[in-house]
Parts: structure tokens; C-alpha cells; sequence
């Protein structure tokens, strides 16, 4: 498998475990969801808020658009239908982008402004999906250990787990 295929799959299985989640994070009540926890975007439903947002940066960012936010703590949506159907289109949108790639692409740089530090960067396309697809994987862990607290069972997600997989 070559670096480009290895970012297909990391996408897909990025789709299918937020799909997961959101399942699981369903059986929860809209106050439980948006109970403030003491993580860093407070709750479950402010993780999520959080998650899509990132991925809509990096994603404009990779696609040479503006970036549509200026702050990484708001609240894209407040109702959870709309939030996850917001992600899972930016999730669709993401694989499609990751799919229409050579492997000639990967090593273009990008010029773009850090929302967290402020600094100027140049990164290669390859660093900036790592980063992306490694910033869902760290926020979807903040979620299962929430989930978890609450007794709620998500389920195999480890991605061997995948039915895509083998």
C-alpha cells in the first residue's frame, strides 16, 4: 500500500467510526450530550462542534478556499440531527477530495495561518491531512472516554475492527 491508498483507507475508516460514534452519542439525551464535562470543549456535543470545525479548515485550507472561521471553539450547530449530518458531509466531502489525489499532490505545499498559534506555516499536502486525520483521532478518544462515563457502549472501533479492512 503506497502513502496515497494508506490516506484513503485512514479517511474511510475516519467516515465509518464517526458514523459509530454518532450512533452511540444518539441514545444520549440532548442534555446529556451537552452536559459540561470538564474536557476542553466542555462536553460531548462541544467535541463534536469542535471536530467539525477543524476538519472544515484543514479541508478549505487543502482546497485553496478561505478559511470559514477565525476561532476554534464555536458552535457550529446546536441541534445534534444537523451537526451530524453536517459531519458526515464534510466527512463524504474529505474522502472525495483524498480520492481525486495523485501521489504527485501529496508533497505540494500550502501556505496558510495556524488558528491556534497564529504563525505563518508552509506544509506539505501529506503533513496537513496526517495532522487533520490525527486531530479527529485525538478529539473522537475525548468522546469515547465520555461515553464511557456516561455507561454508554459504542461498540469495536478500533480500526482493524473496520468491515472495509483486511
Amino acid at each position: 500500500m503506497n502513502l496515497l491508498e494508506n490516506l484513503q483507507l485512514q479517511a474511510r475508516y475516519s467516515r465509518w467510526v464517526n458514523q459509530r460514534l454518532y450512533d452511540a452519542c444518539a441514545s444520549l439525551t440532548d442534555d446529556e450530550r451537552k452536559q459540561d464535562r470538564g474536557v476542553f470543549f466542555a462536553s460531548i456535543h462541544g467535541t463534536w462542534n469542535h471536530l467539525l470545525l477543524g476538519d472544515r479548515v484543514w479541508l478549505a485550507r487543502l482546497q485553496g478556499q478561505p478559511v470559514p472561521y477565525q476561532r476554534l471553539d464555536l458552535e457550529l450547530y446546536a441541534d445534534f440531527a444537523e451537526l451530524r449530518a453536517a459531519q458526515a458531509d464534510c466527512d463524504q466531502a474529505l474522502l472525495d477530495w483524498i480520492q481525486g489525489l495523485q501521489s504527485d499532490d501529496l508533497q505540494r505545499r500550502i501556505a496558510f495561518r495556524s488558528l491556534s498559534t497564529g504563525q505563518d506555516k508552509v506544509l506539505a499536502v501529506t503533513i496537513m491531512l496526517t495532522t487533520l486525520l490525527i486531530h479527529k483521532t485525538h478529539h473522537r478518544g475525548q468522546i469515547t472516554a465520555l461515553l464511557s462515563q456516561c455507561g454508554c457502549d459504542y461498540g469495536a472501533i478500533d480500526f482493524i475492527c473496520a468491515p472495509f479492512v483486511d
